[in-house]
């Protein structure tokens, strides 16, 4: 049965730090019910390799097998297939010229499926765990956890009568956590006697499958908030185990209007909140939290809970989704107008009167229509046809997201667009025309290609701005100076060829909002501004230089804000940081201090670190022994620090005693 947790076992396996340390590589791979081996088998090699190299999209499938296999056979290595349904798939993987070699040096597969003979058809020495349903008081312990949280059980008064009907719930879900957790997140929406008897006397007489339905079922409804619905319906233009990034989500969800405006709060801080209840109710797996900010990154939907959703949405003409048919849609009957289609084959759409929305993912090739009404367009991992002439009419686009879709061109035009919030164009090759900057709606901009900033245009009220780019020192100049301009911005994401000079940090006295900056590719330079010139707002830092010569740590522990900073360059030998220093951070790595000796740390300095990641000091012979008085750090980590031995180093060791997590990883 699905939602019995093989998934996210399988997670904590390989999260775990002694997993992490044993295997040189690991590679994660969703195989599901509709995959392509030859995919399966470039996303591995993009893994193992740790390179997103476009040549390997383009290499023959045997090709792809010989590299993998020549690549792991020097490595001890782990490869997760996950969520595999049928015998055969094994044989498609692993093929005639044998994938994954048979080393002896502990590498190992690790499969999930819900097919017992499935695991057993697998041609290697293989141990099956067939997880069991969980016992009545561990079924209590997690619906216990969900249903009546910690800081709820202080208002509650009858908590006996509570827990009797509680216990009488969780075991009538058989034992599955799925079904546990989704029916506790709906119930502490609802701590009162009579939501959790009418839940008891209405228990459904099926079970499994249908018994999971009906408990969405009851979940959604319990929305009062319309908004939220839609929202939650949405989740499903979405692949299967797809991990979404809630970057390209709330704009989605902002343009689609399903975000209401409130006084004095930002779009994005309300859809952050309807994630964060999404997640409450447990109808979303949170994957990933922003450790500067605390919220919601990254999410991925059961696919049990997707195919509610998909039901519901298509009953309700809310949305209309299309999965690996073949040839082109059919789209006569189509009642929605909203489409999502998803691993079609090479094929043109039809044209479709009306469509506001269209979404699509892993098309080889397509050619797309002209929709002229289109409010959002976001295509991923595709190669797009006649992108500029489709979409030159659409005035009324908001949101234009194409994300790894090769090389686009966007049209002259799109300067008419006058309602676009959001063009996102992560990993495509784009040239963006002058006159995208004039659009005043303006709000969200990543782009990753050629950019033109035009003279005498201002551009303020952008919020969001990421930017991946060649440029010429003229260009270059233009951008900075264009930087300048935006007053509002929140966040500020560069990195661009030539390397970016430290000047470019002037601009930062005109962005007073600005809470996340990644500057990438700093040349080198000899010191940080003061820190009355940073944004006083900053909540994360990170800096990559080729060389920064003055210790940067007097300047940066000023920013009373900062929680998460990454730094990497410094190349000067010694490093101090004063006590009441930092007083907020939290998560500190530092890359490439290749020359520093000797780090002193004063007590009272950094009294919230709590993640500490030290790569590349090839000098320091010892870790500082500040690092004892910090109360909160319980995580460190140490990669290629040759002269510090875990083994025979006093402070090391006095942190695990102390409870703080020690990891070293050498060349």
């Amino acid at each position: 049965m699905g939602g019995a947790g093989k998934t996210t076992l399988a997670r904590k396996v390989c999260a775990s730090s002694i997993v992490q340390q044993h295997f040189d590589k690991i590679a994660w791979v969703i195989v599901s019910q509709k995959f392509k081996g030859v995919d399966l088998l470039k996303d591995i090699l993009k893994q193992i390799i740790e390179d997103k190299d476009k040549l390997i999209d383009k290499m023959q499938e045997h090709d792809v097998r010989m590299k993998i296999k020549d690549f792991l056979s020097q490595q001890k290595y782990l490869v997760v297939l996950d969520d595999v349904w049928e015998e055969d798939t094994w044989d498609q993987i692993n093929g005639r010229v044998k994938t994954f070699p048979d080393a002896t040096n502990g590498s190992k597969i690790l499969l999930t499926t819900r097919k017992e003979r499935v695991a057993n058809h697998v041609e290697m020495p293989t141990h099956v765990h067939v997880l069991k349903e969980l016992d009545e008081e561990k079924s209590w312990e997690l619906f216990n956890s969900k249903a009546l949280p910690e800081y709820r059980r202080c208002i509650i008064s009858d908590m006996g009568q509570f827990e009797e009907l509680g216990r009488f719930l969780a075991r009538k879900c058989d034992g599955l956590p799925l079904a546990l957790t989704v029916l506790g997140g709906y119930l502490s929406k609802n701590i009162n006697i009579e939501a959790w008897t009418d839940m008891m006397l209405c228990w459904p007489s099926t079970r499994n499958t249908q018994m999971m339905h009906d408990i969405l079922a009851r979940s959604y409804k319990d929305m009062t908030d319309n908004y939220l619905r839609s929202c939650f319906l949405y989740l499903a233009s979405f692949p299967e185990d797809h991990i979404i990034d809630v970057s390209i989500l709330i704009p989605l969800w902002i343009a689609e209007g399903f975000i209401p405006h409130r006084p004095r709060h930002e779009p994005e801080q309300t859809a952050q909140k309807y994630l964060a209840e999404l997640a409450q109710r447990n109808l979303v797996q949170v994957t990933a939290i922003n450790q500067a900010h605390g919220c919601i990154v990254k999410i991925r939907v059961h696919d049990i809970l997707r195919d509610w959703c998909i039901e519901e949405a298509r009953k309700d003409g809310f949305l209309d989704v299309n999965e690996g048919q073949v040839g082109a849609p059919s789209i006569d009957t189509m009642t929605s107008y909203r489409s999502s289609y998803q691993d079609f084959g090479d094929h043109n759409f039809q044209a479709t009167p009306n469509l506001r929305t269209l979404i699509g993912f892993r098309f080889p090739q397509v050619t797309l229509p002209n929709h002229r009404f289109l409010r959002v367009l976001h295509i991923e991992n595709s190669i797009l046809q006649n992108l500029s002439s489709a979409i030159e009419g659409c005035i009324h686009l908001r949101c234009l997201g194409l994300i790894n879709c090769g090389d686009v061109t966007l049209p002259s035009s799109i300067g008419k667009f006058l309602y676009l919030q959001t063009v996102d164009m992560r990993q495509t090759r784009s040239l963006v025309p002058e006159s995208l900057w004039g659009i005043p709606s303006l709000r969200r901009v990543n782009l990753f290609g050629r950019v033109s900033p035009p003279k005498g245009v201002q551009q303020k009220e952008i919020q969001n701005f990421v930017l991946q780019d060649n440029l010429s020192l003229n260009n270059y100049l233009d951008v900075v100076r264009f930087l300048g301009q935006m007053t509002r911005l929140v966040t500020l994401s560069l990195e661009v060829c030539p390397r970016i000079t430290a000047e470019v940090m002037n601009v930062f006295a005109n962005m007073p909002r600005l809470v996340d900056v990644h500057l990438s590719r700093l040349s080198a330079f000899d010191r940080l501004p003061e820190f009355h010139l940073f944004p006083q707002r900053l909540r994360s830092l990170t800096l990559v230089a080729d060389g920064i010569k003055q210790d940067p740590m007097p300047v940066l522990e000023m920013l009373l804000h900062l929680v998460l900073l990454r730094l990497e360059g410094y190349s000067g030998r010694t490093m101090s940081c004063f006590s009441w220093g930092f007083p907020q951070l939290q998560h500190m790595e530092l890359y490439s201090f290749s020359n520093i000796e000797l780090w002193n740390m004063e007590v009272g300095t950094m009294p919230k670190l709590a993640h500490l990641r030290l790569y590349e000091f090839t000098e320091m012979g010892n870790v500082p022994k500040g690092l004892m008085h910090l109360p909160t750090l319980n995580h460190l980590e140490l990669a290629f620090t040759p002269m510090i031995s875990i083994y025979n180093n006093s402070t090391l060791m006095e942190l695990q005693q102390q409870g703080c997590e020690v990891i070293t990883q050498y060349a």
